[in-house]
């Protein structure tokens, strides 16, 4: 399986040389370490070989990069936005922001604008403002994608992730975007937002019912405090439990390996037919204590006694590793907690 770094192939770096008049450009930035490189230190060393094929001077550097760029889209492409966060200097900050902008269609600036969001915090949020009002949907979402306080692999925002207030107003004047691709941005910054300022959330479905757009982003940016069974969000969305709801028949596979799967079934009965948000939370031994995880299985129409059955896999991921040891698994009904059971997880068995 190919690797996120080894989106510069040789032939897409030929190109770039070509483009550039520099006939041996693959060469001088495939050197030795060049297979030990993460793909952000493979962007940062192409975006400084730059420096070499550019003119000197900012602006011409600038606009010979726009030149180029369209050739060049996708995510290969952040190495021109990246050129920009490193050369830029205090008095090229206009002409920096305009590059961005144009550049950001081609592939994305949302990494480099964030040396500049650190920088001068007041006077980007009035660029990205500008941006948020573009007519180009790239641009737009750059407004709300580049502010995003915790973007992965991005530079963190402290003051931010400490006070999102200052960019609200750019999300609010996203939330009826025509544009899906920068409608799940301002949900994802939203819902970065609810896991340290859920009243900032809070506060915006309000708007539920005024737009399908803002219905839509509202949804996702809730997805968080919707696992945490946060009342005033699922009453907000109508998930509120009627008449008799019961659980019953929970079974499990009572032991599995490392590596495996585990299975369980259970039966849900209501009194009321209504929608309800059925999940399930697993409390995962780790190292040290348990942690707890919650996965949705369905939120629909629920008629009468409906049973319910799902699989989740125990492989080691690089983002959640498994220990061994006594597991729970809960069954959740619009956030409350309806049935209980224990399974064991040994070692991975080896062959």
């Amino acid at each position: 399986m190919s690797l996120i770094k080894d989106v510069f192939t040789n032939e897409w770096l030929d190109r770039l040389g070509k483009a550039l008049n520099a006939t041996d450009f693959r060469k001088t930035v495939q050197q030795e370490d060049w297979e030990e490189l993460a793909f952000k230190q493979r962007v940062r060393r192409i975006a400084t070989r730059l420096e070499h094929h550019v003119p000197a001077e900012f602006e011409q550097a600038a606009t010979r990069l726009e030149t180029i760029a369209p050739d060049f889209p996708g995510l290969p492409g952040i190495v021109f936005p990246d050129y920009i966060e490193i050369r830029a200097e205090e008095g090229d900050w206009d002409r920096a922001m305009l590059a961005l902008e144009r550049l950001t269609p081609h592939s994305t600036s949302e990494f480099a604008v964030r040396r500049f969001l650190l920088d001068d915090q007041d006077r980007f949020l009035e660029v990205a403002t500008r941006w948020s009002q573009s007519s180009d949907e790239h641009v737009r979402r750059l407004a709300s994608e580049g502010t995003r306080p915790r973007l992965p692999w991005g530079q963190m925002i402290p003051s931010l992730i400490a006070d999102p207030r200052p960019v609200l107003p750019i999300l609010d004047a996203l939330l009826e975007d025509d544009a899906l691709y920068v409608r799940k941005s301002v949900a994802n910054h939203l819902n970065d937002i609810a896991k340290t300022h859920p009243e900032l959330v809070i506060e915006r479905l309000e708007r539920l019912g005024t737009h399908s757009h803002t219905d839509w982003i509202l949804r996702h940016a809730s997805r968080t405090l919707l696992k945490q069974g946060h009342r005033d969000v699922l009453k907000a969305f109508g998930l509120v439990t009627r008449g008799t709801v019961t659980v019953d028949e929970l079974t499990v596979t009572p032991t599995l390996a490392i590596g495996g799967e585990l299975a369980f079934s259970f039966h849900v009965t209501t009194t009321e037919p209504q929608v309800l948000r059925i999940e399930y939370a697993i409390d995962y031994v780790k190292k040290r204590g348990t942690s707890q995880k919650v996965f949705r299985i369905s939120e629909r129409q629920v008629t009468g006694r409906e049973t319910f059955a799902k699989r989740q896999s125990f492989r080691n991921l690089t983002t959640r590793v498994h220990y061994p040891g006594t597991h729970q698994v809960t069954i959740l009904i619009n956030g409350e907690a309806y049935a209980t059971t224990e399974f064991d997880v040994t070692k991975e068995e080896t062959t």
